[in-house]
C-alpha cells in the first residue's frame, strides 16, 4: 500500500461537533479492496480449489507433491521479494535472471578451480553480485536513465560475461563438483541443506508420513530454499510496513520529488534496493548450486520476467508507490502450484507460458481497477 494509504485514521471531530469530511471512516469492504495483496490471495485460493478438484488423486497434495510445488514457489519467491520492493520504489531490475547465472559461476569457479573453501566462494559471490547491484542502481539514479534500459543492458552484460569467463577460465559452461567442495561447510549448509530432518524421520516412524519400503520418509526435511523464502518474506514485510525505511520505499515510488523535499534519501534507497535484488538473486543461485552440486551459465533464464510478474500479481503497480511483499509471496505460490499442477494433471507444459501471460494481463487490469476505485473514493 502507498504512504498515503498507510496513514492512520482518526475519529477526531472539529470544534463544534461538525463532521470534517477530510476525516472519513473507511468501510471494511473499501479497506479490503485497497489491500494490494487481495488479488494474489484470491487467485491462490482459486488455484488451490481448481487443482484440488482436478488433481487430488494425482499425488499433488501428498507430502512429496506439496514439497515439490513449495520448492518451485520458493525459488521464484526469493527473487520476487527483491523485485517487489524495487517496483514499489518505482524501478525495475531486468538483470535478476542473468545475475543468478553470474552468481552461481562466481561460487563454482573459485570453489572448484581455484581451491577456495565453499564459505569463501559464497562470500565472494555475494560481494561481487552486490557490487554489480550498486553499479546498476548508481547509474540509474545519477543519470536519470530509465531503470528498464539500464538493467536491460546489465542483463546482456552479465549473461555474456558469465558465458565468456566460464569458457575462458574452465572451457565449460556447466561446472560440477561443487557439492564435494561444500561437504561439511558451515555456510554452504545454509543454502543447500535441509532442516527438521529429525522431525520428519519421527513422523515417518510414527506412521504420520508416507515412507519408502526401507522406512525412509518421502520427505526428509524442509529445503533451505523454502526457509529463505519465508525468512525474506517475513523480514521484508516487516521492514516495508513497520519501519521508516519502508515508508521511504513507498515515498520514493509514489512521488520522488516530494519525498526529496521532505528529506527522504530517494537515491540511497533505490541503490540499496538494487543491491538487495542482487542479494536475492545470489541467494537463489547459492541454493541451486548446492542443491544440484553444479553451476550453469544459462541458469536464471527469463526469471527476471517471472519475478516481475509475481510482484505484479501480488499487487505491485508498474508506476511504483504501491505493492505488498505478502502479495508477491502469494504470486510466487500461484506460479509454483500451477507449474507443478500442470505436470501432475498431464497437461502439455507449454501451456504454462500461456498462463503466465494471462495472469499478468489480469493482474494489471485488476490492480488498475482497484487503484482507480480507491482513488475515486477519496
Amino acid at each position: 500500500m502507498s504512504v498515503k494509504e498507510a496513514a492512520s485514521e482518526t475519529d477526531t471531530q472539529p470544534a463544534g461537533g461538525a463532521s470534517d469530511e477530510r476525516v472519513r471512516k473507511v468501510s471494511f469492504v473499501s479497506g479490503l479492496l485497497s489491500r494490494p495483496e487481495l488479488g494474489s490471495v484470491s487467485g491462490a485460493i482459486l488455484v488451490f480449489v481448481f487443482f484440488a478438484l482436478v488433481a487430488w488423486d494425482s499425488g499433488m497434495f501428498n507430502a512429496d507433491g506439496i514439497m515439490n510445488w513449495t520448492t518451485v514457489s520458493a525459488q521464484l519467491g526469493i527473487i520476487a521479494v527483491g523485485a517487489c520492493l524495487l517496483m514499489i520504489a518505482g524501478e525495475f531490475d531486468l538483470s535478476i535472471g542473468s545475475m543468478i547465472g553470474f552468481a552461481g559461476m562466481m561460487i563454482a569457479i573459485p570453489a572448484v578451480f581455484w581451491g577456495w573453501p565453499a564459505w569463501a566462494a559464497i562470500l565472494f559471490a555475494f560481494a561481487g553480485a552486490m557490487a554489480v547491484g550498486f553499479l546498476n542502481g548508481y547509474i540509474v539514479v545519477k543519470t536519470g536513465l530509465p531503470s528498464f534500459i539500464v538493467s536491460l543492458a546489465f542483463l546482456f552484460i552479465l549473461r555474456g560475461l558469465t558465458i565468456a569467463l566460464s569458457i575462458m577460465l574452465t572451457n565449460k559452461t556447466i561446472l560440477s563438483g561443487v557439492g564435494d567442495v561444500a561437504e561439511g561447510d558451515w555456510l554452504a549448509s545454509m543454502f543447500g541443506g535441509e532442516i527438521g530432518t529429525g522431525l520428519f524421520t519421527w513422523l515417518g516412524n510414527a506412521g504420520w508420513l508416507e515412507t519408502y519400503s526401507d522406512g525412509t520418509p518421502v520427505v526428509t526435511g524442509i529445503p533451505m530454499v523454502v526457509v529463505w523464502w519465508f525468512l525474506l518474506t517475513a523480514v521484508c514485510s516487516f521492514v516495508l510496513l513497520r519501519t521508516r525505511f519502508g515508508n521511504w520505499i513507498f515515498a520514493s515510488g509514489g512521488d520522488a520529488n516530494a519525498a526529496k523535499n521532505v528529506g527522504v534519501p530517494t537515491d540511497r534507497v533505490k541503490i540499496m534496493l538494487f543491491m538487495f535484488t542482487a542479494f536475492c538473486a545470489t541467494v537463489f543461485a547459492a541454493c541451486q548450486v548446492f542443491e544440484f552440486g553444479s553451476a550453469a551459465a544459462d541458469r536464471g533464464l527469463l526469471k527476471e520476467f517471472e519475478a516481475i510478474i509475481a510482484a505484479v500479481i501480488g499487487g505491485a503497480l508498474l508506476t511504483g508507490g504501491y505493492g505488498s511483499v505478502i502479495g508477491a509471496f502469494f504470486g510466487a505460490l500461484i506460479f509454483g502450484v500451477v507449474q507443478m499442477g500442470i505436470f501432475f494433471t498431464g497437461v502439455d507444459s507449454d501451456w504454462f507460458r500461456v498462463f503466465l501471460g494471462v495472469m499478468l494481463l489480469i493482474a494489471v487490469l485488476f490492480n488498475n481497477f482497484i487503484r482507480k476505485k480507491v482513488t475515486s473514493a477519496r
